[in-house]
């Protein structure tokens, strides 16, 4: 896949890179064997957005405040360099200026800044966290993070659920805007995807793209391509799309009640549904329910996995984990397995190789990470991360066999260990 603007690393951006498909780049895969098992360090944060990896051995962490958010007050990010093995702070920014909060975004740009989209501010960072430049963005609502096309432009979002979302271009050295601020068809809540220089955006009622014309300096809306997934349904918003190369994919019932949980969280009395447009011709769709059971919710992204040609998706406010092989000439889903009173809420991590999935399975009002054999839904490994918040946020790989994961108040490093 080609993420020719960010950094050479296995994993520089949320999600992997702006597919959102939540798989390294590079990099050593887990690989667990029989008899080895889980392990993990943690610390506590506070409130932890992701982690993200610049040259070898470098490891970012984005946190930001959340306290006075609650007193109306505007709210900060900061941005740390980790140790990789034992989480300590190595370098730290001063405060960044935020405004509203919402959990932002941070990705290493091929230059080797770090760029960060939080609030209503976005931000350049050296690799040592020393602030370059910072741009108050134009509407006074939070910004949910940011794309780099592959020309190295950056487009960031604000989040609405009411008024039409617009969507800024950026110079990512200037932090200057490139061209006037384009307005969506419709509000949008979830996060940009971006397929080469195409931004992919899910509204809440539709799923839309914008094609960056080099010639004319502008996102210009493709009206070729749209899906109207809400239509005259009771279905809440949709939530990040995962863009496969032939297929967008995502999940709707967004709109949910989460405090430290996602568990009982959803609003809308519907299931959740799982989405498929093709990339080719947006009339060519699939649409089913997850789970089946009502106040179905999600907050992040379904996986895709490419060499299995196996789709992953859950209903987080029931509990509710379950996988299908697409067969993409029929267009038909075949039930691979199912879990239930499964605690899934967070973003993932697929190594491709082995096809090992990394999830998270929140129970007795504490966190714990799985890992399980995508094919057939079997536990490999679990280990308990800690913390009472259910992660709903951002993953990533590490340097070695190992994974860092966030949620909320806590960031853990998990990792292989030998066998007795």
């Amino acid at each position: 896949m080609s993420t020719s603007a960010y950094f050479a690393s296995p994993w520089p951006a949320e999600d992997g890179g702006p597919r959102r498909m939540q798989v390294p780049r590079s990099g050593v895969e887990m690989a667990l064997q029989p008899g080895e098992s889980l392990g993990c360090v943690a610390r506590k944060t506070l409130v932890s957005t992701m982690t993200v990896l610049g040259a070898p051995g470098e490891v970012f962490l984005l946190t930001h405040s959340a306290l006075r958010a609650k007193l109306g007050l505007p709210t900060t990010s900061c941005v740390e360099r980790l140790d990789p093995l034992t989480l300590k702070t190595v370098a730290c920014s001063p405060r960044l200026p935020g405004g509203p909060m919402w959990p932002g975004g941070m990705a290493v740009h091929r230059d080797g800044q770090l760029i960060v989209v939080y609030g209503r501010y976005a931000h350049t960072l050296s690799r040592d966290c020393t602030p370059l430049r910072s741009m108050e963005l134009p509407v006074n609502a939070p910004y949910n993070s940011f794309v780099i096309l592959d020309n190295g432009l950056v487009v960031t979002k604000n989040l609405s659920e009411t008024e039409n979302a617009h969507l800024t271009v950026l110079d990512p050295d200037t932090l200057a805007p490139v061209c006037a601020e384009v307005e969506c068809p419709e509000p949008s809540v979830a996060r940009l995807s971006a397929a080469g220089n195409t931004v992919y955006v899910v509204g809440v009622r539709s799923i839309f793209r914008f094609h960056w014309n080099a010639a004319s300096l502008r996102l210009e809306l493709d009206r070729q391509w749209y899906f109207n997934y809400a239509h005259q349904t009771r279905q809440t918003f949709g939530t990040d799309v995962v863009i496969d190369g032939a297929n967008a994919w995502f999940m709707d019932n967004g709109k949910h009640r989460y405090r430290t949980t996602m568990l009982g969280a959803g609003v809308s009395p519907t299931s959740n549904r799982l989405i498929r447009v093709s990339l080719r011709d947006a009339s060519d769709t699939s649409v089913m329910s997850v789970s089946g059971l009502p106040a179905g919710s999600v907050t992040t992204p379904p996986l895709f996995d490419l060499e299995r040609s196996i789709v992953v998706a859950y209903d987080s406010a029931n509990a509710y984990l379950a996988a299908w092989r697409f067969d993409a000439a029929l267009h038909s889903f075949t039930l691979l397995w199912t879990k239930k009173h499964f605690g899934c809420a967070s973003h993932m991590i697929l190594y491709p190789r082995t096809g090992q999935l990394v999830v998270n399975d929140y129970r007795d009002r504490e966190e714990e990470v799985v890992m399980l054999n995508i094919d057939t839904g079997t536990e490999i490994g679990r280990v308990r991360v800690g913390g009472i918040t259910q992660g709903v946020v951002f993953p990533s790989v590490g340097w070695n066999r190992d994974f860092y994961w966030s949620s909320m108040g806590r960031l853990a490093r998990v990792f292989v260990q030998p066998a007795a």
